[in-house]
């Protein structure tokens, strides 16, 4: 697992200018808010909003990005608003907060944007359950929030805004449908069951610390579609729970809210979580576990024993998510990973296809947007995957078949990074070979997404060109893709 985080492929230190941005745009956050006199919660509010608004705000486009920050405000400050009047209304703050998170899932119908607002709006009534907000508070909790998305977006859209020297990233759109039949109303559903349970299990666990329960349920259903992607995605939460609090016990605890360690903690966290957010759960829930440990050091009120109460609370929350996927209106793994998979497949042709015009002189030909929307794929295809690899799944023959397809949808991806950096090179020629060669590949996108026989990849001289050779690998990798995913003497990779 450690290996993974730091071995992950990085093209263009992607996931490190995030990470480094992040830590500079929160401190500024916070430094803001002590520039302007706010106490101690609302300088851990604005440090938490600019926290969501870096990380939560994936729109493929910076303007895109820049309008949903914009948003964010509207959006947290009516529910904040209403977490504080409700203070001391259990029973109605209870049901708003459910009411929240349903409406947050829900929203990701809209996309991006949708899910960002929802995010941003379940978090800020949790943050009110996390400080303890009353009406008193909201006036400094208000500015805190402005201040530090505004100083986020000055870091993101002014300081170091790298994105506009990237192609903009296609983000794929959760499955469509209608009514019961799209997988964001059935989430919605899912996601109000499963908090509801988990509040009232989490009164019993404790009846000062319930949120945390609610928010273990919430984040399980964040980035997950099927019943297998949540139940991995609750186990690694509480697996990075576990892991945090050991380590709060060694480092957390002993700092015990001084202020140079803590704050030099704090940014390492904050640090790891945008790091590893990309390639693990399991590290980033660590991360954020040790985040929240040092904030309530800094509160005054971390013990061991408010560490076991999380932990707690932590499988409470998993459990309701975990319950809510597998009785009420579950999405199975087999419809999600075979849409991800055929789509990642489409984006193979049309990476090839476009960097082959690049290399015939097309005008505005430029595949580096397509590879980017396939990375986007091939993630999603990771997540998809993930129940079927991991390793308490019992299937040994579907695992293995999984890993197999993984591995061969990475080699197309490697070739393709291969053939657009030839393409990039004005010096590179076309010939009749590459246009044949691309046929070919699509030829065997159709008949692996069409139930179509697959071509055989036959036995060719290596190829001397560099943008030949890419294409044959590609070739290979989609011809050997065939027997992985369906063969008719072994039962389907996904399935009933």
């Amino acid at each position: 697992m450690l290996k993974r985080v730091f071995t992950a492929p990085d093209p263009g230190r992607t996931r490190l200018r995030f990470a480094a941005r992040a830590v500079l745009g929160i401190a500024l956050a916070v430094l803001v808010c002590g520039l302007a006199g706010h106490s101690l919660v609302g300088a851990v509010t604005g440090g938490l909003a600019a926290l969501l608004a870096l990380f939560t705000v994936t729109d493929a486009t910076v303007r895109g990005q820049a309008v949903t920050t914009a948003l964010l405000p509207a959006v947290g400050l009516p529910v904040l608003t209403a977490a504080a009047f409700l203070h001391d209304h259990p029973v109605a703050r209870d049901l708003t907060f459910l009411a929240v998170v349903g409406a947050g899932v829900y929203a990701r119908r809209w996309g991006p944007r949708g899910h960002s607002l929802g995010v941003f709006a379940f978090m800020t009534f949790f943050v009110a359950q996390f400080l303890h907000a009353t009406t008193g508070l909201l006036p400094e909790l208000y500015a805190a929030v402005l201040l530090s998305v505004a100083a986020a977006a000055a870091v993101r859209f002014g300081l170091w805004c790298y994105e506009r020297r990237l192609p903009p990233a296609a983000v794929p759109a959760p499955p469509g449908g209608t009514g019961l039949a799209r997988v964001t109303t059935r989430q919605a559903v899912q996601a109000t069951v499963g908090a509801a349970f988990a509040l009232v299990a989490g009164h019993l666990v404790s009846g000062d610390r319930w949120y945390w329960a609610v928010g273990a349920t919430w984040w399980v259903f964040v980035n997950t579609t099927s019943r297998g992607e949540t139940l991995v995605r609750g186990f690694r939460r509480v697996l990075g729970t576990v892991i945090g609090i050991g380590l709060g016990l060694l480092i957390a605890v002993p700092v015990d809210g001084a202020a140079v360690p803590t704050a030099v903690l704090a940014a390492a966290s904050v640090f790891g979580i945008f790091y590893t957010a990309a390639v693990s759960y399991t590290w980033m829930m660590l991360c954020v576990t040790l985040l929240a440990e040092l904030l309530y050091g800094l509160l005054g009120v971390l013990t061991p024993g408010l560490l076991a109460v999380r932990l707690a609370e932590t499988g409470v929350g998993a459990l309701g998510a975990a319950l809510a996927v597998v009785l009420v209106l579950p999405v199975t793994t087999h419809a999600v990973t075979d849409a991800w998979i055929q789509r990642a497949l489409r984006c193979v042709h049309a990476c090839t296809a476009e960097a082959a015009a690049r290399l015939a002189g097309t005008e505005g030909a430029d595949p580096a947007p397509r590879v980017a929307e396939l990375e986007q794929l091939l993630a999603r295809v990771r997540l998809s995957v993930a129940p079927l690899v991991h390793p308490l799944n019992p299937a040994y023959g579907r695992k293995r078949r999984a890993r197999r397809v993984l591995e061969l949808l990475d080699d197309c991806a490697r070739e393709i990074r291969g053939l657009v950096a030839v393409a990039a090179d004005p010096e590179a020629s076309h010939d009749a070979r590459l246009a044949a060669a691309c046929w070919r590949v699509e030829a065997a996108v159709e008949a692996l997404t069409g139930g179509g026989a697959v071509p055989a990849h036959p036995d060719r001289p290596l190829a001397t060109e560099p943008a030949l050779a890419h294409l044959h690998g590609v070739e290979r990798a989609l011809a050997e893709l065939a027997a992985p995913l369906r063969s008719p003497s072994r039962p389907p990779l996904v399935g009933a």
